[in-house]
């Protein structure tokens, strides 16, 4: 008799890998969004989002070190354009906590991800959807009229940077092995940020307050966009927008711990709406597995998928 093997632990699926790296990176944003904001008296929302990306774009190149022979010029047209996206909506994201509380423009900033969910195929789709959207409106209580226009604004352009965010993202992932494109698009990213914030930081900007954006940039966002790049390999984009009806509720308990932001019973109901939605989202939304007559795409590189 041949001797019984050991039995293997089954392997997480696509899905539920992309659902925990994309859990795992909306964390570590909202925790180094509500750290940045007692840094808004001394560098302004503006300095601090833009040094934010700098140093991000400084850590990628120096980490991943990318070269222009793994590159086509589509590809690198598409890293362009999604820094310009990532440089926007964090710029404009910080803009918004400035007049607003986290929770709150979080879940106006994930209209974006939801306005990409709804061009989803299936009906499953269309109720997670709808069930992050009853979600997203206890969250913000507009029945209240107390939203701030100007922060309301800021969190919308937001929203716009973040759909356009998704997919770019997935599309240089898909082209472009490993995090080399986003050790691209990121200093772009930075480079975009810190030419709008320099006339905010000139002047109150010490070296203990450049270390703490530097260790603030590995937080966020050098973690949680490198998360986000590889989930979205993991899953579609509609799903993958779906499943970011989780920040909103994530934004909210970071905000009540970090913060002392304390949110009412509308949106506690919420976070349970949204709970649901992005748990819908991970079960259903796991890419099809591409097959090698399928894998090259038009003037791109072979499509890996890789396991990192």
């Amino acid at each position: 008799m041949s001797p019984l093997k050991p039995s293997r632990r089954p392997r997480p699926s696509g899905a539920q890998t992309g659902f925990l790296m994309a859990v795992a990176s909306m964390s570590t944003v909202q925790l180094g969004s509500a750290l940045t904001v007692p840094l808004f008296g001394q560098l302004s929302a503006l300095g601090t989002a833009g040094l934010r990306l700098g140093w991000a774009g400084v850590l990628l190149l120096i980490l991943v070190r990318p070269r222009r022979r793994d590159f086509t010029h589509r590809d690198l047209l598409a890293c362009t354009v999604l820094g310009a996206a990532t440089a926007g909506m964090m710029l404009f994201f910080m803009l918004a906590l400035a007049h607003l509380p986290l929770g709150t423009a979080s879940a106006l900033e994930f209209l974006g991800p939801l306005a990409v969910s709804l061009y989803g195929p299936g009906h499953g789709r269309r109720v997670w959807t709808a069930s992050a959207a009853i979600g997203v409106v206890l969250l913000t209580e507009p029945w209240h009229g107390g939203l701030d226009p100007l922060g309301a604004g800021y969190a919308l352009a937001a929203a716009a940077c973040w759909a356009a965010y998704i997919l770019l993202t997935q599309r240089v992932g898909d082209r472009v092995t490993g995090l080399k494109g986003l050790a691209v698009s990121m200093p772009i990213a930075g480079v975009l940020g810190m030419l709008i914030a320099a006339p905010a930081v000139s002047a109150h900007l010490t070296w203990p307050a450049l270390w703490v954006m530097l260790a603030l940039a590995a937080l966020s966002p050098v973690l949680p966009f490198a998360l986000e790049f590889l989930a979205l390999r993991r899953l579609t984009t509609s799903a993958f927008g779906t499943l970011m009806s989780l920040e909103p509720a994530i934004a909210m308990l970071i905000g009540l711990l970090v913060l002392g932001q304390k949110p009412g019973l509308a949106p506690a109901v919420g976070i349970a709406f949204v709970v649901v939605a992005g748990i819908g989202a991970t079960r259903t939304g796991a890419r099809p597995t591409a097959t090698p007559a399928t894998t090259t795409l038009p003037g791109a590189q072979t499509c890996i998928r890789e396991a990192s």
